[in-house]
């Protein structure tokens, strides 16, 4: 039986994270579940320790805050099961989805599959301007890329154990988004897209990412086009 690692990269999330580790182990898959606490300082930190010594678990500490690509290096590393499920702490992704996420690599017909937020799920409406920066970011990774995804910043990728030992990850930040699909679109890994629900939040419910990570983002698609 396959088993799933779900990787969570955790910072600042005390008020979620023991809601999405319930619906994470609801879901009814054989798993692991590895947190990954990125230097929080809200007390999430002491909520992660409820996990330390529950079966299935691996709880990870970060000395300092790096960022969400180095806490997911930092999981990737010690991950066992068959897929990497990739979901944030922060109730925007729903675990229910993993069924859907997950079907392109069972059925043997993808290495790799994005939940797209922009492929008729259900979601919540918020920024439009966010809309709009995903989709200049999207587009501009394609066209180096040569693939054609919607949805190229989306929290939910999934990918199996064989992708990810052959990626060597480097950005520390969000830059993540746009390294991973440079890395495997260049490996020529098959890549799929499948509708998720999406319930995201605005900056007063805790909302981290900025108009500089995007600029980042841009960079990146650049930096990771003609380099390794």
């Amino acid at each position: 039986m396959l088993k799933l690692s779900i990787v969570i990269p955790v910072y600042n999330e005390r008020e979620t994270l023991e809601t999405v580790v319930a619906k994470v182990n609801a879901v009814d898959y054989e798993k692991e579940i590895i947190l990954i606490d990125d230097f929080s300082t809200d007390g999430t930190r002491e909520v992660m320790k409820n996990y330390e010594n529950k079966d299935n678990f691996q709880v990870l500490y970060h000395n300092r805050n790096q960022g969400k690509g180095a806490a997911l290096r930092t999981g990737f590393a010690k991950v066992t099961g068959d897929i990497i499920i990739i979901q944030d702490a922060d109730l925007e992704y729903n675990p229910a989805d993993y069924g859907i996420l997950i079907e392109p690599i069972l059925d043997g017909r993808a290495d790799v599959v994005y939940g797209s937020r922009f492929l008729g799920g259900p979601h919540r409406v918020l920024f439009f301007w966010h809309s709009v920066g995903n989709m200049v970011l999207t587009t501009l990774s394609n066209m180096f890329t040569n693939v054609n995804l919607t949805d190229m910043e989306t929290g939910y990728k999934v990918f199996t154990k064989e992708v990810n030992d052959s990626l060597t990850l480097k950005c520390n930040r969000f830059g993540f988004e746009p390294e991973f699909t440079a890395k495997v679109a260049k490996k020529k890994f098959r890549i799929y897209e499948v509708p998720i629900s999406y319930n995201g939040r605005d900056y007063s419910e805790g909302k981290k990412i900025t108009w500089k990570d995007g600029v980042a983002a841009i960079w990146y698609i650049f930096k990771f086009r003609f380099t390794d």
